[in-house]
């Protein structure tokens, strides 16, 4: 009796290490790539969605889709035992598949400021089942984040009017607005939106960028070099009626830094601030 006794704790023992410590990650978007790496499960992930791209030995990892969008097949052919994905990015219908096949799937929430980084690190590390290495994370990020922050208020000055555009070529061109992540960066680093009337990401038009007038134009580096460099940029009609474009103040940034508002949060701040 004792024997099997000491069996089952055995095997109910085995069973809760490996539900505790998932050995095969898919992490859906770039900040969760980089959380799970910054925590020591790097070398668990197994495969990582198209936004993913630091560090960099994630760029060698299969990607689970060509674009945003995932199906369970895709996903299940990994055998993960773990996936994370940022909240509302995967249909309902393809979390059920997941669970139906006894793959735990957790849902992670990102609200862009600075205490949304830090619940961010925080609730990566509970879906790791390491909440006290998340405790140590979050609170490191913390205190590198107050010394960005600090720098940024010393130095003193004029908020420049700063206006993101996000582009891919001519064809897809939206500057963004109020609420957006691109919105809090800018103004933890240092500056203001150059749009204050509406919110999320617009088209972008010749009219809205004379009527912003911004002092900065920022942008993603895959942005920049979609539109041909800066001549090219500053050939773009309405751009050399703003003082960014008088003053050739075309600002190019890497994406994953800025918009991941998670362990970097406080280099994305310093790097977009020592530019602005």
């Amino acid at each position: 009796m004792k024997k099997i006794v000491c069996l089952v704790l055995l095997v109910a023992t085995h069973l809760y290490v490996n539900a505790a410590v998932p050995k095969r990650i898919i992490t859906l978007g770039a900040a969760l790539t980089e959380t799970v790496d910054a925590m020591g499960f790097g070398k668990n992930i197994v495969a990582v969605d198209v936004t993913s791209m630091y560090p960099a030995f994630v760029t060698k990892l299969p990607r689970v889709s060509n674009n945003r969008s995932v199906s369970a097949e895709g996903l299940i052919a990994f055998a993960p035992d773990l996936v994370l994905a940022p909240e509302g990015s995967v249909s309902k219908e393809v979390q059920y598949q997941l669970k139906s096949a006894g793959i735990r799937f957790v849902n992670i929430r990102q609200e862009y400021s600075v205490n949304g980084a830090l619940v961010f690190i925080r609730s990566v590390a509970e879906a790791l089942q390491v909440p006290q290495k998340g405790d140590a994370l979050a609170r490191q990020a913390e205190q590198k984040i107050k010394q960005a922050l600090a720098a940024v208020k010393a130095d003193g000055g004029k908020q420049p009017k700063v206006l993101f555009i996000y582009a891919r070529g001519t064809g897809t061109m939206l500057v963004a607005g109020k609420k957006t992540s691109m919105d809090a960066i800018i103004t933890l680093s240092g500056g203001r939106n150059a749009v204050t009337e509406f919110t999320e990401f617009k088209p972008y038009t010749t009219e809205a960028l004379i009527r912003a007038n911004p002092d900065v134009i920022l942008m993603f580096e895959f942005g920049y070099n979609s539109l041909g460099g800066i001549n090219s940029i500053l050939r773009m009609p309405g751009m050399g009626q703003t003082t960014a474009g008088k003053n050739k103040r075309i600002v190019q940034l890497d994406a994953d830094l800025l918009v991941n508002f998670s362990v970097r949060l406080d280099q994305a701040i310093t790097a977009l601030h020592q530019k602005l």
